[in-house]
């Protein structure tokens, strides 16, 4: 009898064993179910956070970039190529861009030769131009001021007679309103695009009877702003104090007068590439891309340049 009852107890003690473990297992596995629950809804990504994740392979590409932009061509477009430079290889420090100012026919040419990725150009291309392969992007527009020196009365001229001046008929301030001074006419040299576009606009091309052709920008400023009696032509974003813009027929050279047509003196910035932008290097496609975004326009606009839209 005591044997029976020991053996009884030993196989109820067993069976609650048993059971405990068992219960033990079913609590462990809800408790790990459930943790497993709470780390996967915590893991599941937002739709913005999954926007995120899928944009930022594209951005990192961008950001990646590397390789090398040359530019040459204008002296015109020397403020627009060097600010855009500095502030593009801020933005992607992999790029390296360089930019020489040879004039704008001569940087079309290292163009057409593979010198440079791009041809700046303050002028339009030449039908020759493009037969050869070059495809005209035209970035901003530029105002052409003509300017005299500080001292001149004249404020303003009529078509007809800038025509007069720069084709050598009038040779005297005081045929156009001015005192009894000499003339000194000061233009760009052959091939500069400045100078080109001079000339086409006013139908003077090969006419132009000049007392001194500079090879730059800065050197018509400073040689109109030192000579008495002295007129030149010059891009609008240069223009300072150091000499004095005169309105053309009546209309004073401002970009709105510009954007209006009203003012006939004006030019495009042409960043001219060998085929279509589409078809250069990702980093020349990324250039422009920031040149046609906000921050892009906001940097033409901050070098005295006109957006094309």
């Amino acid at each position: 009898m005591k044997n029976r009852m020991s053996k009884l107890v030993a196989v109820i003690a067993m069976s609650a064993m048993v059971m405990g473990t068992l219960a033990g297992c079913g609590s462990t596995e809800e408790v790990t179910e459930t943790a497993v629950e709470q780390e996967t809804t915590e893991a599941a990504p937002t739709p913005a956070e999954e926007a995120v994740v899928e944009e930022a392979p594209a951005e990192e590409a961008v950001a990646d970039l590397s390789g090398s932009i040359s530019m040459a061509g204008s002296t015109s477009m020397e403020k627009l190529a060097t600010a855009l430079s500095e502030v593009f290889m801020a933005k992607y420090p992999g790029i390296t861009v360089t930019a020489e100012f040879t004039g704008s026919s001569a940087g079309i040419e290292s163009l057409a030769a593979g010198s440079v990725d791009i041809g700046n150009s303050s002028r339009s291309l030449k039908d020759s131009e493009k037969e050869a392969g070059a495809v005209e992007n035209i970035v901003a527009i530029d105002g052409i001021a003509v300017v005299v020196d500080p001292e001149n009365t004249v404020a303003g001229l009529s078509k007809d007679q800038l025509v007069g001046i720069y084709k050598g008929e009038i040779k005297n301030w005081s045929e156009v309103g001015g005192t009894d001074a000499p003339i000194v006419v000061v233009g760009r040299e052959a091939g500069s695009g400045t100078r080109g576009a001079f000339e086409e606009l006013l139908e003077v091309e090969d006419l132009c009877v000049y007392a001194n052709e500079l090879d730059s920008t800065g050197a018509v400023m400073a040689k109109v702003a030192s000579t008495p009696g002295a007129i030149g032509y010059v891009s609008l974003d240069v223009v300072d104090e150091t000499v004095v813009a005169v309105a053309l027929d009546e209309v004073a050279p401002t970009e709105e007068n510009i954007k209006a047509g009203s003012y006939f003196l004006s030019r495009p910035f042409v960043m001219a590439t060998q085929g279509e932008v589409s078809a250069q290097s990702e980093a020349v496609q990324e250039l422009f891309n920031f040149l046609a975004s906000e921050e892009g326009k906001e940097l033409i606009k901050s070098v005295g340049l006109i957006t094309v839209d």
